[in-house]
């Protein structure tokens, strides 16, 4: 009989938050989930024993979306009650969002979904990481979006900043996109809250990771 560690049981929680991810991502997170904040992985071989064993005892799953080569993980609805499907159009930007959730966690950040919009002109970021008191609101977004749709999330994020609701508010993106989001966020905020959001171009346009840890992240 396999016997689960408090580690497997907050890595199992961690992919039911995010929804899948692949062996990268995996690798961060279980760095984080052990205690480490120097921000680099596990090795390899650590992360695919890992895995392994819990895709033994049928507590994640795996499969190939249609969108890359390699393959992602869940927690199975053993574990965690539900199923994500991998082949959604949204899949993409939910394995980006957990690519830099992972990344928070090997800083030693905490990670959760944000709370539900409370209104039309509200608005639900991707995540939410904290540490030491510091509430930062993740958004990943690897298309542009029409200039018109930028109002009410920037503005919204404007008004968490201003309320003292989060500390800091960052947007993960590939290097075109975060230039589009930097001249709005020009164009749209004051800059007593302009200078608590931060564009940071991290990803390429498939959502990978092509930027060193230590030169996106904040402190």
């Amino acid at each position: 009989m396999v016997q689960l560690t408090p580690r497997d049981f907050e890595m199992l929680e961690w992919l039911d938050v995010v929804g899948f991810a692949d062996l990268q991502a995996v690798r961060w997170a279980m760095s984080g989930t052990a205690g480490r904040t120097d921000g680099e992985p596990v090795g390899l071989r650590k992360a695919q024993r890992w895995m392994h064993r819990m895709h033994t005892i049928g507590l994640i799953d795996r499969g190939i979306p249609a969108f890359q080569a390699s393959a992602v993980m869940w927690s199975t609805e053993r574990a965690s009650g539900r199923k994500p499907n991998i082949y959604r159009q949204t899949a993409r930007h939910e394995l980006a969002v957990a690519v830099v959730s992972a990344r928070y966690l090997a800083l030693g950040y905490e990670w959760k979904r944000d709370r539900p919009a409370v209104s039309l002109r509200d608005h639900q970021a991707d995540g939410v990481a904290t540490r030491d008191g510091h509430i930062v609101l993740i958004e990943v977004e690897l298309t542009s979006k029409a200039r018109s749709r930028y109002g009410n999330i920037l503005n919204s994020h404007a008004q968490r900043l201003a309320a003292g609701e989060v500390t800091r508010v960052e947007y993960y993106c590939p290097p075109t996109v975060a230039r589009m989001v930097e001249a709005e966020a020009d164009r749209m905020m004051f800059r007593h809250v302009r200078d608590r959001f931060r564009v940071i171009p991290a990803l390429d346009g498939l959502g990978k990771w092509r930027e060193p840890l230590d030169s996106a992240h904040g402190s």
